[in-house]
């Protein structure tokens, strides 16, 4: 181990920022207005206390100190970020991903509000707003180096659709147009209900893990595959989570990147 930062209140994801310091997603109890001004997810499932948990995110150095703060009550209006029906109270907006942009803001995704926004880093508004009427419940929205947004759409509970199913999709952030897709014939053959990541390689390919279910893989621009991997090794997941997904044996990943050899000398 090289370095090492704790913080007691972080979960799911945090990320290097250029100036060194460290992105960390952290979790805050709300106060009992603001916890009501919050809608959806299942009645009665607030964590014990009847305590809403709402996500922020801190910027912090290796030595754990606390430089930057951002807290999803204080800039996102619950109205504009509603828990999906299925979820838990217990956690708002349920905040999966955290990584900086170009100009130095921050794109932040929330699973359980089907929302992922961009933040300012100056004042911290929000910039702009990605949601459930473009995604569902998705992973890994991050920015591509023209100023998209590339992110694995879960799809487990679609608006649109009787039939759950994952796609890949890069979004224009400004106008929320769909750039590229990457969605399997039928649909529901390429689908995990949870985690996943995907990753636009040098070549111009698309790699992608399709997290619930062990699967990598790469496609072209015009989605034909052309390299596939599926773990082999299955293992008890998520003990003491309590969640139907947790049981039994999985070959679950929840990210998963791809590197040349030229970012890995020493193999």
């Amino acid at each position: 181990m090289l370095r090492e930062v704790r913080n007691p209140f972080h979960h799911h994801d945090a990320s290097v920022l250029r100036n060194g310091n460290l992105l960390v997603l952290g979790v805050e109890p709300l106060d009992p207005a603001d916890a009501a001004r919050i809608s959806g997810g299942i009645p009665g499932s607030e964590a014990p206390g009847g305590v809403t948990y709402g996500d922020v995110v801190y910027e912090l150095t290796w030595e754990g100190e606390v430089v930057w703060r951002w807290a999803a009550i204080e800039h996102l209006d619950p109205e504009l970020a509603p828990l999906n029906p299925h979820f838990a109270r217990e956690h708002w907006p349920m905040a999966k991903t955290v990584n900086e942009l170009a100009d130095g803001g921050v794109v932040v995704g929330f699973r359980s509000a089907s929302t992922t926004v961009a933040v300012d880093r100056a004042d911290g508004s929000v910039r702009w707003r990605l949601g459930p009427d473009v995604l569902a419940q998705q992973h890994h929205p991050h920015e591509l180096a023209g100023g998209t947004i590339l992110v694995f759409d879960n799809g487990t509970y679609r608006d649109t659709t009787s039939v759950p199913y994952s796609r890949v999709v890069e979004i224009d952030p400004a106008s929320g147009r769909l750039v590229w897709t990457y969605e399997d014939n039928p649909p529901q053959n390429f689908y995990s209900p949870y985690m996943s990541s995907a990753q636009r390689l040098p070549n111009g390919n698309t790699f992608i893990a399709e997290g619930s279910f062990g699967r990598l893989f790469e496609v072209t621009p015009d989605g034909d595959v052309v390299w596939e991997y599926v773990v082999p090794e299955f293992g008890a997941f998520g003990q003491g989570v309590g969640l139907e997904s947790s049981r039994g044996a999985q070959n679950a990943v929840f990210r998963a990147y791809r590197y040349s050899a030229e970012q890995i000398p020493w193999l």
